[in-house]
């Protein structure tokens, strides 16, 4: 049976400053590479072997005791785009108030005291999934699940998809899904003994549109 917690982790409503973020569609719209329901697949399960699977590695491990402040060092080194490592960073500071309000717990308050300027998301991603009495799998999940869904809520109001179409496109990717949890819980394990274990997938193509993006003076998402 599924925990609750993970469902009001997962939720796009929990107050984590995601909704406002099209984790690269926006630019990748206005470029022509997602225009309909299968472009948005394909960017969407590029997004998730290679983001997804970091964040989700990341999140395991922070989830499964790994020091948040490695953590967060390994999270920096495989961030190379400045506008990315910022908006993580961003994401995680919205993030941690509002895990500390729902889920109170003395190392989310060591982190935000040790990181004021924000952690990265994922790594406040797996302390919040263990304050919330989580495993590590389940913080893989969401952190995997999140690399996906911000991208195909955003193109319902980036292209007018219909919204019925777009969650299809999110069920065609539980397979996926699962097999990126798999691989990042793994990781996070080795990770204890090695901390390069850590994926480091790269994708040079949303590091690119995030810093065009940034650049942009008129936008829909923060990034």
């Amino acid at each position: 049976m599924m925990n609750p917690a993970l469902l009001v982790l997962a939720d796009g409503r929990f107050p984590a400053g995601g909704h406002a973020h099209s984790g690269g569609a926006e630019a990748a719209v206005k470029a022509g590479r997602i225009h309909d329901t299968a472009t948005l697949q394909a960017f969407c399960l590029g997004r998730l072997h290679t983001a997804g699977l970091t964040a989700a590695a990341l999140a395991a491990a922070a989830a499964g005791g790994l020091d948040p402040l490695r953590a967060d060092a390994a999270a920096d080194a495989r961030i190379p785009s400045p506008a990315l490592r910022a908006t993580s960073r961003r994401l995680g500071r919205q993030l941690i108030r509002a895990a500390r309000t729902v889920w109170p717990d003395p190392a989310l308050d060591r982190l935000a005291t040790d990181r004021p300027r924000g952690a990265h998301q994922p790594v406040v991603l797996g302390l919040t999934a263990a304050a919330a009495g989580l495993v590590p799998a389940d913080a893989a999940s969401a952190a995997a699940y999140e690399s996906v869904s911000g991208p195909v809520t955003a193109c319902v109001r980036l292209l007018g998809l219909d919204p019925f179409q777009a969650t299809a496109v999110l069920a065609r990717l539980a397979e996926p899904l699962a097999e990126v949890t798999a691989r990042a819980v793994h990781a996070a394990t080795e990770a204890h003994t090695d901390i390069d274990a850590l994926p480091a997938a790269s994708a040079p193509l949303l590091d690119l549109y995030a810093e065009q993006h940034a650049a942009w003076t008129m936008r829909l998402f923060a990034s």
